[in-house]
Formats: structure tokens, C-alpha cells, sequence
């Protein structure tokens, strides 16, 4: 058995680019390629970290929608799924999953019998909180090499990014049909 081949540096793979494509702005490929590629490996930790816990990643995003719609961290699964970028049917099959392992309850709203509410129960708080126990620890050995304001200077211009992003490409913030 072969190993797989090895990714090539940023260096190579700009080389490679400017190789077949001149008019190629190194700074920006760098850029790019960087936040590329850490974004896929941190995407990685975090998945052996919520594997750990016994879930997905995917339940790990239907907690932290929950947890960020603030208490009683309650949601209709149609809202989670908008949020998530999902379809109704896989949601339902999500909250199914999630109902089986005890991470969330999906009840009939008593003031509308026709709505369904999605809550977070104690067991999915406390997954939660150990998956965000798990990442403090990894994303602070991440960082340790920048000091404060190198910390503060990247995350503001992290969010200068991110906005012009979202502002280009508004309807980009969960999956899209066909670009998976």
C-alpha cells in the first residue's frame, strides 16, 4: 500500500499556480490558500473533538444554534434548518438523531399545536460545553505563538473579510444545493 501523496507547501502550490496562470497576485494566493487550508484542519480537530464526545459535528451546529438562540435554547426545527442551511427533511432527520441520544427534545408548542419546539436538555448543554471546553484548549494552542494585539489585529482583519464575504454573497451562509 502506498502512502498518499503529500500536500505541497504554500510556496509550491503558488509557484505551480503562477506557473500556469501569470496574472496570479501572490499576496492574495498566499492569503487565500492559507486560510484554506487551516480552516479544513481546524474543520478536522474539531470533528475528532466532537467524535470524542459521542456526536457529529453536524449536532454539534444544531447545539450551538440552541445555545446561541439563548435560553430556554428553544427553536422550530423549520428555523434550525434555515439557520443551518439545511433542507426540512434533513433536519428532521437530525432532530431525529439527536431526540434518540438524549441532546435535544422536539415537543408540540401549547400555545400552537401545530408548531414544533426543538430544546436543548441538560445532556446537550453539557456536551456542548465539554465541546467548548475541547476547543478553548485547541484554539489557545493555536494562537500562542501571537501576542494580544497580534490576536486583536487578525481577528479584526478576520472580520473585514468576513463582512465584504457576507455582503458579496449574502445567501452563502449555510450549504448550498449542488455545491457540496
Amino acid at each position: 500500500m502506498s502512502e498518499p501523496a503529500s500536500e505541497p507547501s504554500l510556496d509550491e502550490q503558488i509557484a505551480a499556480y503562477q506557473r500556469e496562470f501569470q496574472d496570479l497576485d501572490p499576496q492574495v494566493e498566499k492569503v487565500v490558500s492559507a486560510l484554506s487550508r487551516l480552516n479544513r484542519r481546524m474543520n478536522v480537530a474539531y470533528g475528532r473533538q466532537t467524535s470524542a464526545l459521542g456526536m457529529s459535528n453536524a449536532e454539534w451546529e444544531v447545539l450551538k444554534a440552541l445555545v446561541l438562540s439563548g435560553a430556554p435554547y428553544r427553536m422550530g426545527p423549520g428555523e434550525l434548518a434555515k439557520r443551518l442551511g439545511l433542507t426540512p427533511a434533513a433536519m428532521t432527520h437530525r432532530i431525529d438523531r439527536m431526540v434518540a441520544e438524549g441532546l435535544v427534545t422536539r415537543e408540540r408548542d401549547e400555545s400552537n399545536r401545530v408548531r414544533v419546539i426543538v430544546e436543548l436538555t441538560d445532556e446537550g448543554r453539557g456536551k456542548w460545553l465539554e465541546a467548548m471546553r475541547m476547543a478553548s484548549v485547541f484554539e489557545e494552542e493555536l494562537l500562542q505563538d501571537l501576542s494580544g494585539a497580534e490576536r486583536a489585529a487578525l481577528g479584526e482583519m478576520l472580520t473585514r473579510l468576513l463582512r465584504r464575504v457576507e455582503h458579496a454573497q449574502p445567501d452563502a451562509g449555510g450549504r448550498l444545493a449542488g455545491l457540496d
